[in-house]
Formats: C-alpha cells, sequence, structure tokens
C-alpha cells in the first residue's frame, strides 16, 4: 500500500512545498547524504523513509509503495541498479525512480536500467532535488502555476558525518577484502565530498586506483585509516 493511504487525503503540492503529498523512499547507506535528503524533503513537504542496503529496501518496498525512490548506486550489499531494474519492470510501477552516484561513469547504467532521473553526488542544493524529482512526475503531481525555484544549500548535522567516520572505522578494523575495500573508497569519496572534505576525498580516490594487483593498496588504506581516525578525534573537524 501507499504510505499516506488510509491515513489522510492526498495532499496537493503548492509552489512553496513542490512535493507535498508525496513520500520518498531513499535507499542511501550514508547518514551523512540521507540527513541531507531527509532536510530537503523537509523543505518541499515530502516525506521520506529510509532504508540502508538493498535488502533494507525490498522489505520496505513488500509493504509500501512510495511515490518516488532515491536508489544510491553503491550499496554495501550489491549496486543499486539491481533495485532500479526490479522497480522499472514491477507492475504497478513506482511514479519517480531516481539514481544517485559520486561516480558519473554510473549514470549510463542506471538510466538504461530504467531510472527516470539520475542525480550526481553531492546533493545538496535544494532547488536541484526538487527540479529533479518535479521533471519526473505527470503534470498532476506538480504544482500549478509558477514558482520560485529555491536556490540554497543544505547543511547536514554533523554528526551525521562522524556516525560515517564510524562506520568507515569499523569496516577498516575488520581488514577488509577486495570488495570491501571498493565499496569503502566509493562510500568515503561521496560522503567527503558532500562534506568538503578534500583531504580524505583525494586520499579515497588513490584509494580505489589501487593496482589490481594489490600494488600500493596497504598503503593507501593505511592513509585513508589515519585520516578517518583524525577526524574521530578531533570534534572541531565535524
Amino acid at each position: 500500500m501507499d504510505d499516506l493511504a488510509g491515513f489522510a487525503p492526498t495532499l496537493s503540492p503548492t509552489a512553496a512545498r513542490p512535493l507535498l503529498g508525496m513520500t520518498i523512499l531513499v535507499v542511501e547507506d550514508s547518514l551523512y547524504a540521507c540527513d541531507a535528503m531527509r532536510l530537503m524533503c523537509l523543505h518541499s513537504g515530502a516525506r521520506i523513509r529510509r532504508a540502508d542496503c538493498l535488502r533494507s529496501a525490498r522489505r520496505h518496498l513488500q509493504v509500501y509503495r512510495p511515490s518516488a525512490v532515491v536508489i544510491d548506486v553503491g550499496l554495501p550489499d550489491g549496486s543499486g541498479v539491481e533495485l532500479i531494474r526490479e522497480l522499472a519492470n514491477a507492475r504497478p510501477r513506482v511514479i519517480s525512480i531516481l539514481a544517485t552516484s559520486g561516480e558519473d561513469t554510473a549514470r549510463v547504467a542506471a538510466l538504461a536500467a530504467g531510472a527516470d532521473g539520475f542525480l550526481p553526488k553531492p546533493v545538496l542544493n535544494l532547488g536541484t532535488f526538487q527540479q529533479a524529482v518535479l521533471a519526473t512526475l505527470p503534470e498532476d503531481r506538480r504544482p500549478s502555476g509558477p514558482r520560485v525555484v529555491r536556490d540554497e544549500l543544505i547543511s547536514p548535522d554533523p554528526m551525521a558525518y562522524r556516525d560515517d567516520m564510524i562506520h568507515v572505522s569499523n569496516l577498516l578494523d575488520a581488514s577488509p577484502d577486495k570488495r570491501v575495500v571498493r565499496y569503502l573508497a566509493q562510500f568515503i569519496c561521496g560522503v567527503a565530498r558532500s562534506a568538503e572534505d578534500a583531504q580524505l576525498a583525494a586520499a579515497a580516490t588513490a584509494l580505489s586506483e589501487a593496482g589490481s594487483d594489490g600494488s600500493g593498496l596497504d598503503t593507501r588504506l593505511a592513509r585513508v585509516a589515519g585520516l578517518v581516525q583524525e577526524r574521530l578525534n578531533d570534534r572541531a573537524v565535524m
């Protein structure tokens, strides 16, 4: 069922709250990125639900049918492209399927799988977010008349960034294999760019470029681990 079914009358979008009446499922493993989405939905009039992996998203979708789904391509238990393809072929279909990633190369795969749009990370501009969702909706689900596009940046809770660093630190402590290292590199890079942490983003990029034979991997992992620990030790950075 839809999140609003049986509980309240359908709300109509307005110029000030263009996504009013919508429920958006955000499939995102980063708490920092998800907090940004939460704030943008709040300012736009939409309700938000969150899933942090493919398994959680699928459980949610067995019970509820959201108005829109925003899916991170890089997830801890697989590629978000898998879920995009499932939703694009499901009937009834979710009205709006949006993919998001810090890697622009993910755009082609996401759109080919059936995504209606793509949001490059970091997603922090309220107007950009609203326009991306509205562009995928039918006319009767959009606000009528002219409206001012809110060109403002959202500032997520710094403690959510710290929580993401704790998540990274726990994975690093578990002696990650190659698959987890690939996941960590893209996760850290996306979160660090969103938080404008250029030093950590550069280290994550270098980690992703470690040789396929493992050359330079240990050094780059140690560099990332050291920077993450610095941020956990220094609350002022958060």
